[in-house]
This record gives C-alpha cells, structure tokens and sequence, in this order.
C-alpha cells in the first residue's frame, strides 16, 4: 500500500512545472526525498535552482497541494532544503534531452 501511495504521490509531483523550464520538476532533479508512511502522511524534500528563484514562494506551496490531493494522502508537508544546493548534473536525461543540453 505505501509504495503504491508513494508511486502516486510522485505521479501528482510529476504534474508540477517551474515555469521557466519546460520540464516538471522531478526531472529537473529539485525533488530530494519522498517519505510516505503507513499512516498516509507524507513528506518531500525538494531544492529550487537557486534562492532567488522566482516561484520560491508558490511552487513548494503547489507541490503541497498537488500531494495533498492524492487519494490516501492523509497531510503533506514540504521541506526546501538548500543542501546540496541543485545543479544542472541532477537532472534526469529525459529533462538533458527537452532542454538541448546534450
């Protein structure tokens, strides 16, 4: 059950975009950590590019709501870390690909 819950939370964070970049940002590498436990609480970990990002203060917000409204999700809670600080190296090869960095 937690890690069909898990699957599904990462799903709904799949759906949420920096709108600077084309790419949802799993792929972008800004998710750190996802921790679901038996009880349906779950936690995400998550970077941005860079502190004075311009969605710093709506996208974790968005990446809250997005978990919170998967079925089974019981609370969400979001922490923006800044260590290790994000760099390009952390993106999938999907997102290297969409952005032309190949």
């Amino acid at each position: 059950m937690t890690d069909d819950l898990k699957q599904r939370v990462i799903d709904a964070i799949k759906t949420v975009y920096d709108p600077e970049i084309p790419v949802n940002i799993w792929e972008v590498g800004l998710i750190y950590d996802v921790v679901v436990d038996d009880d349906g609480r779950a936690s995400v970990t998550m970077t941005l590019t860079s502190p004075m990002c311009p969605v710093a203060e709506s996208l974790p917000v968005e990446v809250e709501q997005k978990v919170s409204s998967v079925e089974g999700v019981a609370s969400a809670k979001v922490d923006v870390v800044w260590d290790p600080p994000w760099n390009p190296d952390m993106m999938s090869e999907a997102a290297k690909l969409d952005l032309g960095m190949f």
